[in-house]
């Protein structure tokens, strides 16, 4: 069995992991642009983690203009087996009140401007999406929020929209009709393109607000989700700080193939394949390019 490398892609808030050891800036290159900043790789109590802003130190990137293909890739660079998505969303449920951590299960889709997919034209790839979060990791990422004490909710459906604006309140009440637990705007195309690179992947969504559909709570405001933000960094920083310290030191195998997605996905013969985008393709899917 492979090592367990963890990955952690987050805001401010968990810069500064409590128990994070030998942590170092560090620039990771690749062949699909920059990636949103370096990444701060250390370890805990032996494990290794990498860091990695999504926006960029100082918020710099809007959702639309992440580069998550870079992303994904320079985690992957990193030997990156388990990654834990950490991310601010609203609320389209009553009961998942803002300070809420919400261990999402699915993912509604309706980003429209992002590359949404590491193959194409010359080596084209379909990978099953059913079960895009790896259940056994989300195991061990429930298993660090009660051991913290802290509130959290296992399951629901996370409604990524393009951004950067906030819904309108028809959006709103559109999304709570099909039965989205909560709304943000960056785990898309994350999750897909984490799939593809066979990585395992979960996502800790923190409630700040209600979105804009709630009667009591009307329009959403900026200045009440920095506040709960802050808030709830704290209680990040426990709850990924437990997780690398409890999670198994040897990657165990994702039951719904996280880690094996590229098996039988690539459905382009191999004398067609381009070899600029397999050069491309290197550190995403090596493993089956390599056989």
């Amino acid at each position: 069995m492979a090592e367990t490398v963890l990955g952690v892609i987050g805001g401010s808030g968990i810069y500064d992991l409590p128990g994070l050891e030998k942590a170092v800036w560090t620039k990771v290159e690749g062949p699909w642009g920059e990636p949103s900043d370096e990444i701060r790789i250390g370890e805990i109590n032996g494990l290794k983690i990498c860091f990695l802003p999504r926006h960029g130190r100082g918020h710099i990137y809007s959702p639309s203009d992440i580069n998550y293909r870079a992303n994904i890739d320079a985690m992957k660079r990193c030997g990156v087996s388990d990654l834990i998505s950490v991310s601010a969303c609203g609320s389209l449920k009553e009961e998942y009140e803002p300070g809420t951590f919400v261990l999402v299960e699915q993912f509604i889709d309706r980003t429209f401007a992002r590359p949404k997919s590491f193959f194409g034209k010359g080596c084209v790839a379909h990978v099953s999406m059913a079960y895009p979060v790896s259940p056994r990791l989300v195991d061990h990422v429930e298993a660090a929020a009660r051991a913290e004490n802290l509130t959290y909710r296992r399951g629901g459906t996370y409604l990524a929209m393009e951004g950067p604006q906030f819904s309108s309140l028809a959006e709103s009440h559109l999304y709570r009709a099909w039965g989205c637990d909560v709304i943000g705007m960056t785990n898309m195309p994350e999750a897909k393109l984490a799939r593809e690179a066979e990585i395992c992947y979960s996502t800790v969504a923190m409630v700040t607000d209600y979105d804009s559909w709630h009667p009591d709570h009307g329009e959403v405001d900026i200045q009440s989700i920095i506040k709960v933000l802050h808030e709830n960094a704290e209680n990040a920083q426990r709850l990924v700080a437990r997780l690398a310290r409890d999670i198994p030191r040897k990657h165990e195998t994702c039951p719904v193939g996280s880690d094996t997605a590229l098996d039988y996905a690539i459905l382009t013969a191999p004398e067609a394949r381009d070899p600029a985008l397999l050069a491309k393709l290197d550190a995403v899917a090596g493993r089956i390019l390599n056989e």
